[in-house]
């Protein structure tokens, strides 16, 4: 394919004198080197919003070695003095701030930069990061594996909750979201995958350079860059989706049936849900043994093995549940997994499986020292819960229960109103109860303390 136009992304500017007056109500002072995340204070930085991201990687999965240039433009929020960006593992090269150097430092993941200059609030900055080192994962609270990983034929790319910063320097934390362009090299033979429509490839010299741009906003967790020998399929959906998808070859075979009926899972889930929020789709089917889960990465989800239909389900779903709305703490992380995970049991009632109400009916029955009520899916209480069995299957028991109580033709319209009015955005439990009541004309504060925030057994429904 021809090599295709890199973008320009245009920064705003501030005129001098503005900038004189924005900066002239209080000194510069520091970014915080987190936001505050109940259960990842480092997570994520203060001071600024990154708009887009400019990311040109090369990587040989032989030595494992990663090189990358990272170009963020970003909004100072605040009169900086300097800034964190989250990066763990990777030896910085060089570093500036617009056209000057800037001065840096390494503490565990904080990359602290100090500008020639103060930025100015409301000021648009660009910060241009080189980078290399032997690229490799972060260990979760919860024991998985998170970020760049490294397989057989290359690496398994998956940065939920943390691993956006083991392979770029990030303001690594569901709040910020930007946009993305991918330049990835690779050795010939090897196929690169990274997030929203593909742009095109070039081989020369034995290495081929993949283009990717991922235009709607997406928080850092969400990208990948998932390199393999992959057999690779390309097609438009009869609404316009642009699908890629890239398989292990000793993958495809359980694979195809599944990724067959990607189109009509994007069709059924958009008239639950609204129109599908991207203008790409597709997945990427690895062979990572060592993973042991799959992850919505936007609009191209990654799965460490040949996925069946309810994951597949699951993980389109979150393309509205997570990717389009995405959570502002990761103590609402049961928005993303609630939804998705009772989009399977809607899935399964409406094509011939058990109803809802049965999967619920089955869920309840569990004895009052199951798992399954550990902890209230609202408030997981550590990292290392968040992926736990209540926030997904208590989450989806949670909307079940709202269904119930507004009947389905209110349901369907809140689920409806929650994608649309959320999209490219952030949202809260407390946003969700707000419009629940709004559709529905109810007071459902009590149904959701129950089921989202009480712990243990709620009383028979």
């Amino acid at each position: 394919m021809p090599q295709a136009v890199r973008r320009t992304f245009v920064i705003g500017t501030v005129p001098v004198a503005l900038a004189v007056l924005l900066g002239a109500a209080a000194p510069p002072t520091a970014g915080s080197s987190g936001v505050g995340d109940p259960y990842f204070p480092l997570a994520g930085n203060g001071g600024y919003h990154v708009g887009h991201y400019d990311l040109t990687l090369r990587y040989d999965p032989g030595s494992r070695h990663l090189d990358g240039k990272a170009v963020l433009y970003a909004r100072a929020t605040q009169h900086l003095s300097r800034f964190n960006l989250d990066l763990k593992g990777l030896k910085v090269t060089s570093l500036t701030v617009g056209r000057d150097k800037a001065g840096f430092s390494r503490a565990g993941q904080e990359l602290t930069v100090t500008p020639r200059k103060a930025l100015h609030q409301g000021q648009w900055f660009r910060v241009t990061v080189a980078y290399n080192g032997k690229a490799g994962p972060v260990t979760d609270p919860d024991g998985s594996l998170d970020g760049w990983i490294p397989t057989d034929d290359g690496a398994f790319v998956a940065g939920e909750p943390q691993g956006a910063m083991t392979w770029f320097p990030a303001n690594n934390h569901p709040k910020d979201k930007a946009s993305y362009d991918f330049t990835i090299t690779v050795p010939d033979g090897r196929t690169a995958v990274a997030n929203g429509v593909f742009l095109g490839k070039r081989s020369a010299h034995g290495q081929t350079t993949f283009r990717w741009r991922q235009s709607e906003p997406m928080a850092a967790y969400l990208a990948t860059a998932t390199v393999g020998k992959f057999k690779v399929e390309q097609f438009t959906t009869r609404s316009g989706i642009q699908v890629y998808n890239a398989v292990d070859p000793r993958e495809a075979a359980a694979a195809a049936p599944v990724l067959k009926k990607l189109p009509s899972v994007l069709e059924w889930e958009s008239r639950l849900f609204g129109p599908y929020p991207f203008k790409a789709a597709g997945s990427i089917v690895d062979r990572a043994p060592n993973v042991g889960y799959a992850l919505e990465t936007q609009t191209r989800p990654v799965y460490d093995r040949a996925p069946d239909l309810s994951t597949l389900v699951h993980e389109s779903a979150h393309q509205w549940f997570g990717d389009s709305v995405t959570p502002t703490s990761w103590k609402d992380i049961w928005l993303n997994e609630g939804f998705a995970t009772y989009t399977e049991w809607l899935y399964d009632e409406q094509h011939g499986g058990d109803s809802a109400q049965k999967t619920f009916d089955k869920l309840y029955a569990r004895p009052a020292s199951d798992g399954l009520r550990e902890f209230p899916p609202g408030d997981p209480g550590s990292g290392a819960n968040i992926f736990g069995t209540p926030v997904y299957a208590r989450g989806a028991m949670a909307l079940h229960q709202l269904r119930k109580a507004v009947g389905d033709r209110v349901f369907f319209r809140i689920l409806r109103a929650w994608a649309t009015e959320h999209r490219d955005g952030h949202g809260t439990t407390a946003q969700l109860v707000r419009l629940a009541e709004r559709e529905s004309g109810k007071d459902l504060d009590g149904l959701f303390q129950t089921w989202v925030y009480q712990q243990g057994k709620p009383a028979a429904p």
